[in-house]
């Protein structure tokens, strides 16, 4: 329905430091770097000190067409490395030395390299490069198991002859293994690169006088964990967020829109629709307003019942249903308190959704409010999976794939 990135575009635009450190291996990152900008990155080398015993910088300047940085010193601006390890969308150092791994898994900074290393806030990788007894010692092996608790990608080293004359594990892999590894990362880990969503979250307030409105419960908690998993997992996101007081990570590609009522959110949907490929509608919508809104504060009269005439909101899940595209997918939420099932299917029918999240206030630990929700998602296929009660943050990511699934060309 929708196109996936392929592996023919995915390092398209991709901003990419690769660092390289004295081994005799460096050779084989002008290779990577060749491979890297053919395709399409943009690739910022960091070279140690003793990189330049083993490799000229001219050579990997003119194939990036970018300087090569070298020095951590005053001469430089004293941010660069903040602001490099910023801007990288992933750090990769190969060949990585034992001497360059001991660092960065000990926090030791006394080059450019590893200071970018400690500010980045980008995926890192490292590809290690090292005579056999080296790779083999337990100080080198605690090191590399150090660097895999952090959450970093250790591309395996190569068994084979080695710049000593010993044969065996320590090689670094071949720059088209790692180029591999790069690119098998990002459609991995970026499935939703090159796909906009448009999420909606939290309640609506509808005004009955300048200080009283009609409202719910929600929280925003678990459309702003869906905006935030999705921006990581490569979509650019449109967020439009009721009253809410959640603390939202902010992310290059995720944008932000506060509204108030069901009519803002409905403009605010209205004008961003034609350009979204995916809707997920986590929003609380109020699907009723007081037909008149009062200007000043309504006083109080003891003598007397107040009656509320109230008129319908826009349905906003309707209106992308009978105006979505053949290549546009729309997920709907469904709070229910009994028949949970029978009235979502309704409901995906009636609004012509692709699937439905389900969920009931009857569980514990689920819906306004709490960190944790328990959900079923339904689509219109008939496919039933229901999930067990689970973080918010894995919801949405569970959320997030099925969604993937069905997008899939």
């Amino acid at each position: 329905m929708i196109p996936v990135p392929s592996q023919n575009n995915i390092l398209e635009g991709r901003k990419i430091i690769l660092g390289i450190t004295g081994s005799i291996a460096a050779y084989k990152s002008v290779v990577l770097l060749r491979l890297l900008m053919k395709a399409g990155a943009e690739v910022q080398v960091i070279m140690t000190e003793s990189a330049h015993d083993f490799i000229g910088p001219l050579t990997l300047s003119s194939l990036s067409t970018k300087e090569v940085l070298s020095k951590l010193n005053l001469d430089q601006e004293w941010s660069q490395h903040v602001a490099l390890g910023q801007w990288a969308d992933l750090l990769m150092i190969a060949p990585a030395s034992a001497n360059t791994i001991s660092k960065c898994a000990h926090g030791i900074v006394d080059n450019l390299l590893t200071a970018v290393y400690l500010s980045a806030k980008c995926p890192i990788m490292i590809a290690p490069a090292m005579d056999l007894d080296m790779w083999r010692h337990p100080a080198t092996q605690e090191n590399i198991s150090k660097l895999n608790s952090f959450g970093h990608f250790i591309v395996p080293v190569e068994d084979g002859p080695l710049a000593s004359g010993l044969s065996g594990p320590g090689r670094l892999a071949e720059p088209e293994i790692i180029f591999k590894f790069i690119t098998n990362y990002f459609l991995v880990s970026k499935p939703f690169e090159g796909i906009k969503i448009l999420i909606t979250a939290g309640p609506t307030y509808e005004a009955i006088d300048p200080v009283r409105f009609i409202g719910n419960h929600s929280s925003g908690k678990m459309g702003i964990q869906l905006a935030e998993q999705a921006v990581q997992m490569g979509a650019e996101v449109e967020l439009i967020l009721g009253p809410s007081n959640e603390e939202i990570k902010p992310h290059p590609k995720l944008h932000i829109t506060r509204i108030i009522s069901a009519e803002n959110l409905y403009q605010e949907v209205n004008h961003r629709y034609q350009d979204v490929q995916v809707f997920i509608l986590a929003a609380a919508v109020a699907d009723f307003k007081p037909e008149h809104t009062a200007l000043e504060k309504i006083k109080k009269d003891t003598q007397s019942n107040m009656t509320l005439s109230l008129v319908p909101t826009h349905d906003i899940a309707a209106f992308l249903g009978q105006n979505k595209q053949e290549n546009q997918f729309l997920c709907g939420f469904a709070l229910e308190t009994e028949n949970q099932t029978q009235f979502a299917q309704i409901k995906m029918s009636k609004k012509n959704m692709d699937m439905i999240v389900v969920n009931s206030t009857r569980d514990e630990g689920a819906t306004f409010h709490h960190d944790t929700n328990k959900i079923s998602i339904l689509d219109n296929s008939g496919n039933l999976v229901s999930f067990d009660l689970k973080s918010k943050k894995e919801v949405a990511i569970d959320i997030l794939k099925y969604i993937l699934e069905r997008i899939k060309t």
